[in-house]
C-alpha cells in the first residue's frame, strides 16, 4: 500500500505489538517498535516518522500525553496520531481529539478496519506533504519577486535590462529567468486610440488609393 512509510508502533503488550508490527509490515510500512510512551516520543523526534499508531494505556507515558506533546512541541513536518484503547465513550474520544489525535482505533481492533485507519493516514499526510511542497515554491517565488523591486537599470531607448552578469537582454527574457512568468501581449486602450487605429486608417487609405 505504501512505498516504506515509516509508522511508529507503541504498544507495552508484546503480543499485541508483534502482531501490528506483521501486519503493518505486510502492508509495506517501516515499522518502528517502541514498548512504553517515554520510548515512542524519543523516537517520533529521532526518527522521520509519518504516522504513529500509540496504545492509550502504556508504562511512564500513556498515549494520549504523548499525543499531548508532540502537538505541543510541533515539528518539521505532521504526524498523523492514531489512538488505540480498549476504551469507547464519547468523553475519551473527545479526550484524545483535544490531545491532538487524528483518529481512534477502538480494541479489539479488526484488521480491515486499521487497514482503512491507516490509507487514510498515507492520504493526509501525502497531503500535507505536497502542500508543503506548494509552500515552498510560492515562497521562492516571493523572493524572486522581491529581487524585482529593487532597482533595475533598463536603457531608455529600447527598454533592454542589464542582468548581474552585465548583459543586456530584453525585460520579458529577464522576467522570465526570475520568476518563471511569461507574458501575454494585448494592446491597452491608450495605444490602440494612438496608434492601432490610426495605422489602420492608414493602411485602409493606402489599399483605397492603390
Amino acid at each position: 500500500m505504501a512505498d516504506r512509510t515509516p509508522i511508529l508502533v507503541a504498544d507495552d503488550d508484546p503480543v499485541t505489538l508483534r502482531m501490528l508490527q506483521v501486519v503493518l509490515e505486510g502492508w509495506n510500512f517501516e515499522v518502528i517498535p517502541a514498548r512504553d510512551g517515554l520510548e515512542a516520543l524519543s523516537l517520533i523526534r529521532e526518527r522521520d516518522v509519518s504516522i504513529a499508531l500509540l496504545d492509550w494505556a502504556m508504562p511512564k507515558m500513556n498515549g494520549v500525553e504523548v499525543c499531548r506533546r508532540m502537538r505541543e512541541a510541533g515539528g518539521e513536518h505532521y504526524v498523523y496520531i492514531v489512538l488505540l484503547t480498549a476504551r469507547d465513550s464519547k468523553d475519551d474520544l473527545v479526550t484524545a481529539m483535544n490531545a491532538g489525535a487524528d483518529d481512534f482505533i477502538n480494541k479489539p481492533f479488526h484488521t480491515e478496519e486499521l487497514h482503512s485507519r491507516i490509507k487514510a493516514g498515507v492520504r493526509i499526510i501525502e497531503l500535507e506533504n505536497r502542500l508543503a511542497k506548494e509552500v515552498k515554491r510560492l515562497q521562492q517565488a516571493l523572493e524572486e519577486v522581491s529581487q524585482l523591486k529593487r532597482l533595475i537599470p533598463i536603457c531608455m531607448y529600447c527598454k533592454k535590462v542589464r542582468n548581474d552578469d552585465d548583459y543586456w537582454q530584453d525585460l520579458e527574457n529577464y522576467i522570465h529567468e526570475h520568476t518563471g512568468a511569461d507574458f501575454s501581449h494585448s494592446v491597452c486602450p491608450t495605444c490602440m486610440e494612438n496608434i492601432v487605429k490610426p495605422e489602420l486608417v492608414r493602411l485602409k487609405k493606402k489599399n483605397e488609393s492603390d
